[in-house]
Formats: C-alpha cells, sequence, structure tokens
C-alpha cells in the first residue's frame, strides 16, 4: 500500500510539475533582437532598365512583407500621369500599374521617395525608384539638390521638383513638368532618367496635382538653366577578408551633376482682387473689405443728394490698414450722417476674367442697420427721462502701456478721429521718493495719417522711475464734438540693470541687411539694421532667443517674398546656427560669419519644425545638440566661432550643399 501511495505522489508531481512549465511557457517566445533593415529589393517583372517594355504592369519584389504609405501623395512617376496609377502592395510585392497609353520611345520611372517600409517594423526605402523604357535606350542623367522654404530654411517635405525642356517663362504655368519627384523628409530629390539637353528647374506644392503652376501655389525656380552630366572617378572601397585582413579595391563609379542645387520657395500670396463686404456700420461709419492687398485706394464717390459726384474723403477721415484691402471711413459731415442710406460709387481694380487687373465700378446702396429692440430699453429710457441731467457720451482715450520699456513710447487709442488735443490739459508726474514731481507734459502724435485712431507719445524716461499720467476733462476732442473723461495711468519704466547687450559683428554678406531675434516658436521679437558690420540689440531681457539675417535686398525694412511672376527671387535668410542664452547685466560680442556653415545646416534644430522622423523618433539631430546647453557666451568677450565650416552660394547651379543622413537608392 505505501508503495502504491508513493507511485501516486509522483504521478501528482509530475502533472504539477508539467502544469508549472506550461503557464511558465505561456505568452510570447524570445524573437532576437528588434529588425532594423529596411527590405531588399530582390527582382522585378519587368527588370531594372528594361528596354522595349510594352506592359502597363510593374511587379516589385523583396526579401520580406512590406506595404506602401500613402502611394497617392508621395509615389511619383515620370511623365507625369494624367489618369492615377494603381499602386498596390501584396505580401512581398509591390505592384504598378498605369492606366494611361504608354508613350512609345520613353524612358519611364517610378519615384517611391519613402513610401516603401516593412510590415512589421516600418523600416523606410529611402529613396526607393524604378525606371525601364519603351524604346530601345533609357535615359540616365540626374539633377539633385534640395529644397528649403525662403523665409525660415525649413526643409520642404514631399515638394513635387521637375524640369521643363521647353525654356518659355510660360511653361510652367501652362504646361506640365516633363520628368518629375518629390522630395523627401530631409528635403532633399534627385529627378533621375534625364535626356541630354537644357532644363528649368523648378519646385512646386501641387495641390490640385495637375503638374504645373497655379498662382496661389508654393513654388521655387532657378535663375539659370540647368545642363545634367556625368562624369567617372575612381573610387576606393576596402574589402575584408574572412581571416580578418583588408584589401582596398579600386573601381569606376559614375558621378551625376549637378547634385547640389539649391531651390527656396515661396508664395506670391495671390489672391483674386474683388469688393468682399460693404457696410454702414452706423450713421457715422462706412467700412469696405477688399478679397486681397492692393497699392491703389478705390476712388469712392458719393452719387446721389446734395453732394452728387463729390469725393467721399472730403466729407469723411479715413481708417485703413497699409495693405489697402480694409477700409472705414468715418463720416463727418451732418447732411450725410442724417441720411438713413447713401448711394455712393465705388471705381476699384478688380481681377477680370483673363486673371488681370482693370478698373470696375459698382454702385452700392448703404444703409443704417436697423437693430432689435432690447428687452430692458424701455426700462432704461424711463429711468434715463427721470434724470435730472442727460448722460454724457465721452470719448474714449484709453491708454495701452500698463509697463513701459526704456525704449517705449506712450501709445493710446481714440474711439473716433480726433480734431484737437490740449497739451496744457495733461500732466506728466514723477514719483520722487514720496512725492510727485510734475513734469513737460508728452506731446502726443499721429504718426501715421491711415491710422487716425493711433497716437503715441514719445519720452525720454528715466530706467527704475514711477510716472503718473493724467489727461483731464475735456483735453481731447473728437470729429462729432464728444470729449474724454479724466483718465489716469500710472507705470514704471525698467531699470537699465535688467537689460543685456548684444553685439553681432556680421561678414559674409554685402548689401542692405538686418537681423532678428527670435523666440523658440521662431517668431521674430526685435530687429535691429546691419550698420558698419554690427547688429546692436541693447535692451534684452534675460531669456533664450534665436537669431536670422536676411538680406534687405529692397531697402524696405521687412522680408520680402519672391515673384515668379516679375522673376524675382525672395530675399536671402540666414541663421545663426546655436541658441543665444541672454542673462542678466551681460555685454556681449559675437562675431557670425554667415556662410561659414551650409544652408541646410544652419537653422537651429530645437526650432526646426519639418523635423524627419523614423519609426517615430527625430533623426538627422546634431550629436552635439542632445546634451550640449549651448550657453556659449561670456559676459564682455566675444564667442568661440563656429567649429563646422562649408561655403553655400544661393540660387545658382554651383550652390553648395551638403547633403546629410541621405539612404538614396536608385535602380
Amino acid at each position: 500500500m505505501n508503495s502504491d501511495k508513493t507511485y501516486l505522489r509522483i504521478i501528482a508531481a509530475a502533472i504539477v510539475a508539467v502544469i508549472m512549465a506550461a503557464c511558465a511557457s505561456m505568452g510570447r517566445p524570445e524573437g532576437g533582437p528588434r529588425d532594423e533593415e529596411p527590405p531588399v529589393f530582390m527582382g522585378s517583372t519587368p527588370a531594372p532598365g528594361a528596354l522595349d517594355v510594352k506592359s502597363n504592369k510593374i511587379t516589385i519584389r523583396f526579401n520580406e512583407n512590406v506595404q506602401v504609405s500613402d502611394p497617392l501623395t508621395k509615389v511619383v512617376i515620370s511623365p507625369a500621369q494624367v489618369t492615377t496609377p494603381l499602386i498596390t502592395a501584396a505580401g512581398k510585392n509591390i505592384v504598378v500599374e498605369l492606366r494611361d497609353t504608354l508613350i512609345p520611345n520613353t524612358t519611364y520611372t517610378v519615384d517611391f521617395s519613402d513610401a516603401i517600409k516593412d510590415l512589421n517594423e516600418g523600416n523606410v526605402i529611402d529613396g526607393f525608384s524604378f525606371a525601364f523604357s519603351t524604346g530601345p535606350y533609357i535615359d540616365t542623367l540626374q539633377i539633385s539638390g534640395m529644397v528649403l522654404q525662403a523665409s525660415n530654411l525649413e526643409p520642404a517635405q514631399g515638394m513635387l521638383v521637375g524640369v521643363y525642356s521647353n525654356l518659355a517663362d510660360s511653361a510652367i504655368s501652362t504646361l506640365p513638368m516633363e520628368r518629375i519627384t518629390k522630395t523627401n523628409q530631409l528635403g532633399q530629390f534627385t529627378i533621375r532618367n534625364l535626356k541630354e539637353g537644357t532644363y528649368r528647374l523648378f519646385a512646386l506644392k501641387d495641390n490640385n496635382r495637375d503638374w504645373h503652376w497655379d498662382r496661389s501655389e508654393d513654388v521655387a525656380f532657378m535663375d539659370v538653366t540647368v545642363s545634367p552630366g556625368v562624369s567617372n572617378i575612381n573610387v576606393s572601397d576596402t574589402l575584408k577578408a574572412v581571416d580578418g585582413s583588408d584589401s582596398i579595391v579600386e573601381r569606376i563609379s559614375a558621378v551625376y551633376t549637378p547634385d547640389d542645387v539649391l531651390l527656396t520657395w515661396f508664395n506670391e500670396d495671390y489672391k483674386a482682387q474683388y469688393m468682399l463686404r460693404n457696410d454702414r456700420v452706423d450713421r457715422n461709419r462706412l467700412s469696405f473689405l477688399f478679397n486681397a492687398p492692393s497699392d491703389t485706394f478705390p476712388e469712392i464717390t458719393i452719387a446721389n443728394g446734395l453732394y452728387e459726384g463729390r469725393k467721399l474723403t472730403d466729407f469723411a477721415v479715413l481708417n485703413a490698414v497699409a495693405t489697402r484691402d480694409t477700409l472705414e471711413y468715418w463720416l463727418t459731415d451732418s447732411v450725410l450722417i442724417k441720411q438713413d442710406s447713401l448711394l455712393v460709387s465705388a471705381r476699384y481694380l478688380r481681377t477680370d476674367t483673363s486673371d488681370n487687373l482693370s478698373w470696375t465700378t459698382d454702385t452700392l446702396k448703404m444703409f443704417i442697420r436697423s437693430s432689435a429692440k432690447k428687452p430692458n430699453d424701455s426700462k432704461k429710457k424711463k429711468k434715463d427721462e427721470e434724470k435730472d441731467e442727460p448722460e454724457i457720451n465721452f470719448l474714449n482715450f484709453r491708454n495701452r502701456s500698463s509697463s513701459l520699456e526704456v525704449y517705449q513710447e506712450l501709445q493710446f487709442f481714440a474711439s473716433q478721429p480726433i480734431t484737437s488735443i490740449d497739451k496744457s490739459m495733461i500732466k506728466l508726474e514723477e514719483r520722487v521718493d514720496t512725492e510727485w514731481v510734475e513734469l513737460e507734459p508728452p506731446v502726443f502724435v499721429c504718426r501715421d495719417s491711415l491710422k487716425p485712431l493711433n497716437y503715441v507719445a514719445e519720452y525720454e524716461w528715466i530706467p527704475g522711475s514711477k510716472y503718473r499720467l493724467t489727461v483731464d476733462s475735456a483735453a481731447v476732442v473728437g470729429v462729432y464734438g464728444e470729449w474724454n473723461n479724466t483718465t489716469k495711468a500710472e507705470f514704471t519704466v525698467r531699470d537699465e540693470e535688467e537689460y543685456s547687450v548684444l553685439d553681432f559683428t556680421i561678414s559674409g554678406v554685402e548689401g542692405p541687411a538686418f537681423v532678428e531675434l527670435l523666440t523658440q516658436n521662431d517668431k521674430p521679437v526685435f530687429s535691429e539694421s546691419v550698420v558698419d558690420g554690427h547688429a546692436v540689440f541693447k535692451h534684452l531681457l534675460p531669456k533664450v532667443y534665436y537669431a536670422r539675417l536676411i538680406v534687405d535686398a529692397d531697402s524696405n525694412g521687412v522680408y520680402t517674398e519672391g515673384s515668379l511672376s516679375l522673376n524675382r527671387q525672395p530675399e536671402e535668410v540666414y541663421y545663426y546656427p546655436k541658441k543665444i542664452n541672454i542673462r542678466k547685466k551681460w555685454n556681449v560680442e559675437q562675431s557670425w560669419n554667415v556662410t561659414e556653415m551650409p544652408l541646410d545646416q544652419q537653422k537651429p534644430f530645437d526650432i526646426k519644425k519639418n523635423k524627419p522622423k523614423t519609426n517615430g523618433a527625430d533623426v538627422n539631430k546634431p550629436d552635439d545638440e542632445e546634451e550640449e546647453e549651448d550657453e556659449f557666451m561670456i559676459p564682455g568677450s566675444a564667442a568661440d566661432r563656429l567649429n563646422n565650416s562649408g561655403n553655400s552660394t544661393r540660387r545658382s547651379g554651383n550652390s553648395r550643399l551638403r547633403q546629410n543622413g541621405s539612404n538614396r537608392r536608385a535602380l
């Protein structure tokens, strides 16, 4: 019996062990290291570079299961297809079916950009392309380069780049591009399988997929024509034997040029010109809104009544924006103000059916808006009747400055155009110890005739002092006879001890230029002209800044976009390649050679928006930026010069552009 019990115990223990082992083995077994290699091309039908191809169907095979992401956007085919091709992935194969009839004696290129990736880990093949010919030869020349946004040097991702052998200026706006590709995540491109010849090169954000430029689309262009070529050079490869020894093998390699083209894209901000809206806001105001900026004011005349044929500006004050697309007329004549409806004739520039500006005239009836009676209007009226004195409508003249920097001026906004400001009724005081000491009052002026509601007063403030401004009642009188109520404002001017000074010594650029200091959002906060090779910022608060320089070709003090219509390139932009960590009471001199580093490497990674991603991670980030604090400035001394060097000449076939991080492959 004991032996039977012992036997049963052994059986039970064995069962428990099997169950525990089974439980322990549940779950996914280790599969080895993560796959980080992109799919490998194994073959195709037709073969790469095949001649006399007749079939519209292409099958490309890889060594593992693959997928094609966003083929309608990323995959481009040259010549451009009128009918959208069908591109699918099935297992280890990618199938492309061309739905247009094949053109005889033509080289076809299917450029996948970064659309192909493996199915499991998403490892991308960047720059994969496939070519074949419907004739007895295949074209093999190439043009390579990069596209950046002109105003901020952001890499242009997924932008169409193409060529025309037709050198006419009208080709880009009337004909489809002849050979095309798209930029990758770094803004790089290669147009493949070109014939020998001379081309014009363009980049385009082709929103409507018609393969040519419409005036509202982003565009970049070369000033000069491009002639692709090829040369052979000797290349040394190092081979490692089984026993670990190295050997050097010489081979011939083809170099295709140009391979360093730089295109900078812009938008003409073109909009058709027409009147969007006109309105009589109240008895005193007429407003006109146009769809696009204009260099010319409309001609508005009164079309009825006593003043028929007279200009509206004879009886109104104009309040407008600089772009002349938003206009507000404040009526000053009581006869016009009392009329419930006005008839005006507006003559203005309008875009016609030929896309040209021509003068047109509209006759407009402008009525007072009818306002619904508010629920408490009757009670309010009764309450007003009970008052001994009528309610006074004061003109609003309000201060826009709650605190001031030492360089700032007082800013005031009026609720209607002003006819007079009595300086004797304005008092400025400074706090000295516990007493207020009266000073010479500031003089308010309207600096911009197109902005009659905006007033400023310059003053030489004492840093760190506290001020009190009093504007007495009736000191300011408006065009409708209304006056201001008494207003008081107290403010403190920041102390000089809180500021720092940054002095850029600029080299590598000629002609007018200005430097902008930027926030971490790449937005300008300060701007200073380059004078005698220096851009000096005198009143900086402790903060992290970035900087860019703009070559001010038209000397207007602001960045000017390009114009393909006028064959004008956008103004050149350069970035200081590091962040600038300003601290309190610093006086810093910093040298900046704007051409010392290639353009595509200048913009600091921290403020770059179009950051390339691979498997969800940012790539191409400089190693030294991952941990470097970048506090390169030492109080009272110049910073170290940049370690990297190179040249970047803008907008020509000789522009030097280093292409980093590229894993471009062609078949």
